[in-house]
């Protein structure tokens, strides 16, 4: 039912969906509770959103700091992203380190964030909607990022569109994780 793999950072998860596609689109199941339960994923989810955005933009790098860390699964809904995860656990072995991964609508890929992980996309298609589902509730005491370019990754964008909140992060270099 879903082909997952393993990433560069431990314990994020690319999660590739069986797409039935035929002369009408395609069809792409995103959660299936037995199937998760079995891979060890969450089944109980505090929140679900989306966001929708126009070419250019960057969102990130987000997380929720403890004790509202959260685990994520992400995915593109239509159009295509640029999605960064970064690995903000400070005992990892790939702390500080980012992975990339090119989201398409039509593949259905599915992102798996474990707890300690920051987060952001970019924007490739005149429009993108992204599909967020979280562990724990949003609380914005706990809310927060790191600046989206300085943790290395190579966006291949000079002036992304940036919220004034992204733009206002913290650097990687200048971030205590609290995640251990």
């Amino acid at each position: 039912m879903f082909d997952v793999r393993e990433t560069s950072l431990k314990g994020c998860l690319r999660i590739l969906p069986r797409v039935r596609a035929d002369e009408r689109g395609v069809f792409i199941k995103t959660f299936h509770i037995e199937a998760f339960q079995k891979l060890g994923l969450p089944t109980s989810f505090a929140e679900e959103y989306f966001s929708v955005s126009q070419k250019n933009v960057l969102r990130g790098l987000h997380f929720q700091m403890p004790p509202m860390d959260h685990e994520k699964m992400v995915c593109c809904a239509q159009g295509e992203v640029m999605d960064a995860v970064v690995d903000l656990r400070r005992s990892s072995p790939t702390y500080g380190a980012y992975a990339l991964f090119h989201l398409k609508s039509s593949e259905g890929t599915m992102l798996y964030i474990p707890k300690g992980m920051a987060h952001g996309f970019y924007t490739l298609s005149d429009t993108a909607l992204m599909l967020y589902q979280v562990t724990s509730v949003y609380d914005p005491d706990c809310d927060a990022g790191i600046r989206w370019d300085s943790a290395g990754i190579p966006w291949e964008v000079g002036a992304p569109i940036l919220s004034a909140r992204d733009q206002k992060f913290a650097a990687l270099a200048d971030f205590v994780s609290p995640f251990v």
